[in-house]
């Protein structure tokens, strides 16, 4: 019987078909672990991106070139200086986890939970609502506060306007209050007593004085607060200091929130007051001010700091609440100042002028 020719064998054949296929299952998991992984990153995750936001100096116009503070019934001052309120910018679409990441590792940008900005619960156009509210009460406080500080009388009057409420652009703050439907309402005792009187729906004369003049409008009364009686104008009233003339804010529909309060108000009393608080400086600041001029703390200040140190400020006005996050953040070259009220901001200003020492954080 013939012998089949001789095959040659391969030394070792089976260990290199057993590490091929090793090969093969490596390769095949880090293929599908690349793919995970670049999923995983552009998968959106619940966190949004704060960044250094734009700002504005409030002696000058916003980007279409409207006046920020305008003065009707008196010429305003002329400005030379800056009083820059500073902003911060937030991410409103859904971000992935390589950008969070990403976030994590920029010095001028924080990551932060979208909850704590957005309210759970509240839809986008509600929170962005709620902003433009805050923004709106907070330059009504910050003319309060400025016609306070420069030592206008006290009166019974509009300190705000709810922008969903009834007296939207009708009654404005400022507004010192005579009568409704006829009747007093020159107090607090005396507003109330009129109001509880009144009937929802109803459209009633308002008569006010305004620039030191009455003036009569027209009102709808809307629902008292659940459980209150009689009607409301969607108004805050207090005995507060009245000018007679009006002044305008803007920007109202290009940012939101209150943080902005403090540098409204240094900006009406440099261009109505008697002295120039700027110099031709380069100031700029933040923080929250209540009708007594009482400075309050805000969120993103370090974010604030760095857009006001890019946009070329040499002085920035800092709440007194947020010194600790100002001293791990500030600037090279940013000299803060510790502010409490509007009075002592202006006070500040004047000795930084004079030469003399501030308070920092």
């Amino acid at each position: 019987m013939a012998r089949l020719p001789s095959v040659d064998r391969i030394p070792g054949g089976r260990g290199f078909a057993s590490l091929s296929r090793r090969v093969r299952t490596l390769l095949v998991t880090t293929v599908v672990f690349l793919v995970l992984f670049a999923l995983a990153l552009t998968l959106p995750v619940p966190y949004v991106i704060l960044s250094p936001g734009p700002t504005y100096n409030t002696l000058g116009a916003d980007d279409s070139g409207n006046v920020i503070i305008t003065i009707d019934g008196r010429t305003p001052n002329k400005t030379t200086g800056h009083l820059n309120m500073t902003t911060v910018s937030v991410t409103t679409r859904p971000i992935s986890a390589f950008q969070a990441v990403l976030g994590w590792l920029l010095h001028d940008q924080v990551v932060v939970p979208r909850s704590a900005v957005y309210e759970p619960g509240k839809s986008q156009q509600q929170t962005d609502q709620q902003n433009t509210q805050d923004f709106i009460t907070s330059q009504d406080s910050a003319k309060v506060a400025a016609l306070c500080e420069l030592g206008y009388p006290k009166a019974f009057g509009v300190v705000s306007v709810l922008t969903a409420g009834p007296s939207n652009k009708i009654l404005l703050a400022g507004d010192q209050l005579v009568s409704i439907a006829g009747a007093p309402a020159d107090t607090a005792a005396a507003l109330t007593a009129v109001l509880q009187a009144q009937t929802p729906g109803t459209k009633v004369p308002v008569v006010v004085k305004r620039r030191g003049k009455p003036e009569s409008v027209s009102v709808t009364l809307a629902k008292p607060p659940k459980g209150g009686k009689g009607a409301r104008l969607g108004i805050e009233v207090a005995d507060t200091c009245l000018a007679p003339f009006t002044i305008d804010l803007g920007l109202a529909n290009q940012i939101g929130g209150p943080s902005a309060g403090l540098m409204f108000a240094l900006g009406i009393m440099d261009k109505i007051g008697s002295v120039d608080l700027t110099q031709g400086r380069f100031i700029a600041g933040t923080g929250t001010i209540d009708a007594n001029g009482h400075v309050g703390p805000i969120g993103g200040i370090a974010l604030k700091m760095i857009a006001a140190k890019d946009k070329g400020a040499s002085v920035f006005l800092a709440p007194a609440d947020n010194c600790d996050e100002v001293v791990k953040a500030t600037p090279s070259g940013l000299k803060v100042v510790k502010i409490d009220s509007l009075h002592t901001a202006v006070q500040d200003l004047l000795k930084i002028e004079k030469g003399q020492p501030v308070a920092g954080c």
